[in-house]
């Protein structure tokens, strides 16, 4: 089995709790536009995938939605930073990795990462960050992954990612990479951890199996 020499981790609900930003800044564009806020389902939709897909879901009209994107890029994002926080095990984590494994953030946002990853001084920590402005597909298609890979010259069973959504679930599966689910029991993955800490047991102990080897499905249920 090859040794694992990257590492990818989704941001949203991983390296950050971004539920209630998340939450605050979709709330802010609906009622801009007169809207209801958003349901619990819908957040969830809109933790999990880009601005694009959130805001056509919640803004039919073609019209109404380009309205929607010019007022969102009008927004200040660092109105929402206060309603973020940072997974409190992330900072040793990167410092333990440090020369260890290439690090690699695999994630859905658009033009708000490189003000999130300032705000939290997280700058220079990660290898490579791939958002959805830098691939054909967002996730769930593996374009991603298959991005970071190929940057690092990397095979899929030379790499693990780490997600806590059914959308990095599939992203995982579909480029053959090993899925390892935070903080989300329903998810299948090769293994489940509740906090970023744990990781480094994992990759400091025995090597994942192949990706086509699921770990099995946790019987319980589990911000962006």
């Amino acid at each position: 089995m090859r040794r694992i020499r990257v590492v990818a981790f989704d941001c949203d609900g991983v390296l950050f709790d971004t539920l209630e930003a998340n939450r605050h800044y979709y709330n802010r564009i609906l009622a801009h536009f007169g809207r209801p806020p958003l349901d619990e389902a819908r957040l969830r939709f809109a933790h999990a995938h880009t601005v694009h897909e959130t805001l056509a879901l919640l803004f039919e009209d073609p019209a109404a939605r380009a309205a929607a994107h010019a007022f969102r890029r009008s927004m200040d994002y660092g109105d929402f930073i206060a309603h973020l926080a940072i997974e409190p095990d992330l900072q040793a984590l990167l410092d333990w990795m440090e020369g260890r494994f290439k690090k690699a953030i695999a994630t859905n946002r658009t033009d708000t990462m490189s003000r999130l990853l300032r705000a939290f001084d997280l700058e220079g920590r990660f290898d490579l960050v791939v958002t959805s402005l830098d691939v054909a597909r967002p996730k769930p298609a593996p374009d991603c992954l298959q991005l970071i890979l190929e940057r690092f010259a990397a095979d899929p069973q030379e790499a693990v990612f780490v997600g806590d959504s059914a959308v990095d679930e599939e992203t995982a599966h579909a480029a053959g990479v090993p899925f390892i689910a935070y903080r989300n029991a329903a998810l299948e993955a090769l293994h489940h951890i509740d906090s970023l800490g744990q990781l480094r047991g994992l990759l400091d102990g025995p090597r994942p199996r192949k990706a086509g080897n699921r770990g099995s499905r946790a019987r319980k249920e589990n911000p962006g």
